[in-house]
């Protein structure tokens, strides 16, 4: 039994539902930044966290930051990406925009390589764009929250170190880090940015690197200092070596709390071998989608490899709005998100389903919950299912 204040239930793409114990941690006591406790705690995070990303490569390096996810996109354009570089954006949502126009601010020229609503840029289109031109980086938006379209990283990277071998692979895992596997030195990856608030179970508030060795030694070899004081590696690479090193270190205060509340958080996540919650995350969203299906409605991510196991972007039937099928979700103790997607944002709702809701679905019951309020509330708008 929860010991949190009765509440709707929130299934929207993040933040998402927390367990007790990841709470309470949020309510630590006040303590130094760079106490010995602390900085154990810190850097058993960093250490959990590259098993979480599977990477034993030594090389590698960690980042915990105070911040939102959008502060990776500056920690990539600030610091791999210099003032003319091309950078390769492939485009699957909302995201995909942001981030390119986060490279714009820096000066590098972000090329978009856009596919269909609900669909992903094919690999044939992706290789012919790089060998077009040289790019100093390319990225994919791995779940894109707005669509909830998944990108196959693995054959991706491959190909880019097949056909591009200097282009850095950055992913982009805001909504898929914990929901979705990710092999990052198996797969080549050179870049994942997230944040504490989706799939790692984590209150909001943390923005979450790992950079590959071949990304620190390319920030090494830049020809201009990174045009950011903040998020320069510069100034957060020796202290993140160091709190992983157990070693106090000082650039900018972290957030003591929200480091404990991600170390509970990842200490519940390792508590399982990582192919056994991936197994479960899939099941879960197999089914969701399969009842889904069952009431008439349509994903905008229509084939089954386009589809996220975090997360189900749902076609509202023709003529209902989010405003009207949402407010009566909430009645019922549900919460779902809108659409983001700006071409087609009346048109469709987004269910979030990950971290808690899924590992404990048999407990809580708030997938089963989510579904009965959707179908009730779909008729009460007008639309008898199917």
């Amino acid at each position: 039994m929860s010991t949190q204040q009765a509440h709707p239930t929130l299934l929207i793409p993040g933040p998402i539902e927390f367990d007790d114990a990841v709470l309470q941690s949020m309510s630590h006591y006040s303590e130094s930044h760079v106490s010995p406790a602390f900085v154990a705690t810190f850097g058993e995070t960093l250490t959990m966290l590259r098993k979480v990303l599977q990477t034993t490569d030594t090389a590698s390096q960690p980042f915990i930051l105070s911040g939102s996810g959008t502060l990776g996109w500056d920690m990539v354009a600030a610091n791999l990406a210099e003032p003319g570089d091309d950078v390769l954006v492939l485009h699957t949502g909302y995201f995909a925009d942001s981030f390119a126009d986060c490279f714009e601010v820096y000066e590098a020229k972000a090329t978009q390589l856009k596919a269909p609503i609900g669909d992903r840029p094919q690999l044939d289109e992706v290789e012919r764009a790089l060998k077009e031109k040289k790019y100093k980086l390319i990225t994919v938006t791995h779940v894109d929250t707005s669509t909830g379209v998944l990108s196959e990283v693995e054959a991706l990277s491959k190909l880019v170190h097949k056909v591009s071998p200097e282009t850095l692979v950055v992913v982009d895992g805001v909504c898929s880090v914990g929901s979705e596997e990710i092999k990052f030195d198996e797969w080549g990856i050179d870049v994942v940015l997230t944040a504490s608030q989706k799939g790692l179970g984590c209150p909001a508030g943390l923005s979450i690197m790992m950079v590959s060795g071949r990304g620190i030694e390319a920030f090494k070899a830049r020809k201009t200092p990174p045009r950011s004081y903040f998020a320069s590696f510069k100034n957060w690479l020796p202290i993140m070596q160091n709190y992983e090193g157990k070693k106090a270190s000082y650039f900018a205060t972290p957030s003591p709390q929200l480091i404990h509340a991600l170390h509970t958080a990842l200490t519940q996540i390792l508590k399982r071998p990582l192919s056994e919650r991936f197994e479960k995350q899939k099941a879960a969203s197999q089914m969701l989608k399969s009842k889904i299906g069952e009431m008439g409605l349509k994903q905008l991510a229509t084939r089954p490899e386009n589809q996220a196991n975090g997360m189900t972007a749902i076609w509202l039937p023709e003529g209902l709005t989010p405003p009207e099928v949402l407010p009566l979700l909430s009645k019922k103790g549900v919460v779902f998100a809108a659409g983001l997607h700006k071409e087609i944002a009346q048109k469709y709702i987004r269910f979030g389903h990950m971290g808690v809701s899924v590992m404990e679905n048999e407990t809580r019951g708030d997938l089963d919950k989510a579904l009965n309020a959707l179908g009730e509330s779909l008729a009460e708008a007008g639309n008898k299912p199917r």
